[in-house]
């Protein structure tokens, strides 16, 4: 892992599009700009983006700079194989979307209790060991999202895993369903470096209500990313903070603040705790907009999209929801009182959210009136 030259990696599940595919204009000077900056990381999924992102980093980045100069991250996903001899032949199509010979780091993607006891009956894990004995893996670890208890058992049984990514910011560190703090305290326990995603929780930590935007300008220093990446990227054990950046304004931002990364200091820490009460208060759906539950949807209902309306109406007080609700999110997709109650998005929901009695909530909300 010595590669790695600093603890900012590009994520790369939300690019910049354009007419609905990757502008790869953007992305080009994105990627050059990150490593002229002297960053190197970079971590897709074949999800991200219907396989457009692995694409879009062949064109962007593999196909345009030398091996040594980047650290390229992948995944596999429970969605894209069935049995155990599926995982190879799908790892060498991602090689290749991707223009590469090997992985720096693969993981087991998304692992849950569950999806685990999935990866466990394909003998996933001990494919992938195969694939790093024989060169193709550099490093081996799994991407979770599930209760401490669970982090723990897959690496008590795996220790081979080397690196752990788990969702990390200051507003989930005590949420009792994501168990941010408790899950970085197991990779503690177990020694295990820490890869950090969602530290901006799908841009939640971006664009903050007024009031708790309030509480950081009148720090008079960064933008309200750069203390969530901050925060992340301040605790002990992190190797790695992933922020999934859609154009370049967002890019030169964070490079400001990490390329000489310095921890929040004390006053910066309670003003990050004092956001997250007021979060807390508001009773916002904390969901990132990271699609999984769209995937399997019978209704082909845009579900992160109906809870952004509703968040941005409730937490941000933006009347527009209504419209995009009606006009953008509802036109070629499912409305919320579509649902069938089948319960597959709750299944892929990292966030256990209770996706359906949400849904019967933004129906409530935005189609009551219509009626």
């Amino acid at each position: 892992m010595d590669k790695i030259k600093k603890n900012f990696g590009f994520g790369c599940m939300r690019l910049p599009m354009k007419d609905g595919e990757v502008d790869k204009e953007q992305m080009c000077k994105m990627v050059d700009t990150f490593l002229e900056q002297g960053f190197n990381y970079f971590d897709t999924a074949h999800g991200y983006l219907d396989g457009k992102s692995e694409l879009a980093l062949r064109d962007c980045l593999t196909s345009c700079h030398d091996r040594s100069e980047y650290i390229l991250t992948n995944k596999l996903t429970n969605f894209y194989f069935k049995s155990e001899e599926e995982i190879r032949p799908f790892f060498e199509s991602q090689l290749k979307a991707c223009g590469v010979d090997y992985f720096d780091f693969y993981l087991m993607h998304a692992q849950s209790e569950e999806i685990f006891k999935y990866f466990k009956k394909c003998h996933a894990y001990e494919t992938a060991l195969q694939l790093k004995e024989e060169g193709k893996i550099r490093h081996f670890g799994i991407s979770f999202h599930d209760k401490a208890e669970a982090l723990d058992q897959i690496l008590t049984e795996y220790p081979q895993i080397e690196v752990v990514q788990i969702q990390f910011n200051y507003l989930d560190y005590e949420d009792p369903a994501v168990q941010s703090r408790k899950c970085y305290e197991v990779c503690r326990k177990h020694n295990k470096p820490v890869l950090i995603m969602e530290p901006v929780k799908g841009g939640n930590l971006v664009k903050l209500p007024s009031d708790a935007k309030k509480v950081l300008d009148d720090l008079h220093g960064g933008s309200p990313a750069s203390y969530a990446l901050r925060f992340a990227a301040g605790f002990d054990g992190v190797l790695m903070v992933l922020s999934g950046m859609s154009n370049m304004e967002q890019m030169e931002d964070n490079i400001s603040f990490m390329k000489d990364f310095q921890p929040l200091n004390e006053k910066e820490m309670e003003a990050v705790h004092k956001v997250a009460d007021i979060f807390h208060q508001k009773h916002a759906i904390p969901c990132t907009a990271c699609r999984y539950c769209t995937a399997g949807c019978p209704k082909q209902i845009s579900i992160p999209d109906l809870f952004a309306c509703m968040n941005a109406k409730k937490v941000f007080n933006d009347w527009n929801a209504n419209y995009y609700y009606s006009n953008v999110h509802t036109v070629h997709n499912g409305k919320a009182s579509d649902c069938i109650k089948c319960g597959k998005c709750e299944k892929a929901c990292p966030q256990h959210l209770p996706i359906r009695d949400l849904l019967e909530d933004v129906a409530k909300e935005f189609e009551t009136e219509q009626k």
